[in-house]
């Protein structure tokens, strides 16, 4: 590996682990056994790859975050119209297989530590039910808790009203939702994101839709098939937002990032999702 500026190369090295940053430098490897590299390896590309993946969970994280405020929304307001403002706290409209009163005990874990002030003025006002209506109690929840709930509902059409807000079906909607519990963990947790090949892989929309021919189906593990989905979701949750065009910003600013490593077909930038950029 070249070293053009060793100062420079210390001063990354004693803020990122050694082991953390080594992370990215293994694609530039010419035999990971021997632990050598291409001819052409130059340090500042490791930290340039780095640096795009730090920026890369930023961005999906904003995402993540839109959606999921979203999803709370829709999964609160129907539930609340369908069955009740404390429909959670009925465990006939879960499925038997769903662990109703686990997800009470966080539900109410949560409502311990809060510190939101709804939650206090809640505690003071009422003396029954014991716990707030489902508007308030779904702003405590986590992403994966929401994604248990959502996927708990036993009637079909519950999930699909729910669903149908997104213009996808509601197996695609619990099962990515499932999918970005784990992509926000990593994100959370600074883990390596741009080349990850993902354990659980999201149900993909099999409807001949724009949404369906912008993906990649040979390549479902990978990153890219969730970056084409949360564009989805924004276009719906954000009209007018520039997360397109910042993700493709990203890519501009760092041209060494191989694309094909995150699942990006050849072709993706002629796909529907990317042509409007």
């Amino acid at each position: 590996m070249r070293i053009p500026d060793r100062d420079y190369a210390r001063h990354y090295l004693t803020h990122l682990n050694y082991y953390r940053l080594g992370a990215y430098w293994l694609s530039f490897e010419a035999d990971h056994g021997m632990h050598t590299f291409s001819s052409d390896t130059n340090f500042d590309d490791v930290v340039n790859l780095y640096v795009f993946d730090r920026e890369l969970r930023l961005l999906v994280m904003d995402a993540i975050e839109r959606l999921e405020v979203s999803v709370r929304t829709q999964w609160a307001y129907h539930l609340a119209h369908e069955h009740g403002p404390h429909a959670y706290l009925d465990q006939s409209i879960f499925k038997a297989s769903f662990s109703h009163a686990r997800c009470i005990g966080h539900v109410e874990e949560e409502l311990r530590r809060s510190k939101e002030v709804f939650v206090s003025h809640y505690q003071k006002k009422y003396a029954e039910p014991p716990l707030p209506p489902i508007w308030a109690v779904v702003e405590v929840m986590s992403l994966g808790q929401l994604s248990k709930w959502l996927s708990g509902l036993t009637r079909g059409k519950d999930r699909q009203a729910i669903a149908k807000t997104y213009g996808i079906d509601e197996k695609v909607l619990t099962s990515y939702l499932h999918h970005l519990t784990i992509v926000r963990n990593i994100c959370a947790h600074h883990g390596r994101l741009w080349n990850r090949r993902f354990g659980f892989q999201a149900r993909m929309p099999k409807q001949p839709t724009l949404l369906n021919q912008s993906l990649n189906l040979q390549q479902p593990k990978q990153l890219y098939n969730t970056l084409v989905l949360l564009e989805h979701f924004m276009d719906i949750i954000s009209p007018g937002h520039h997360w397109q065009a910042r993700l493709m910003e990203l890519f501009s600013k760092h041209s060494i990032v191989d694309t094909k490593a995150m699942g990006f077909p050849l072709d993706w930038r002629d796909r529907p999702t990317w042509k409007a950029v």
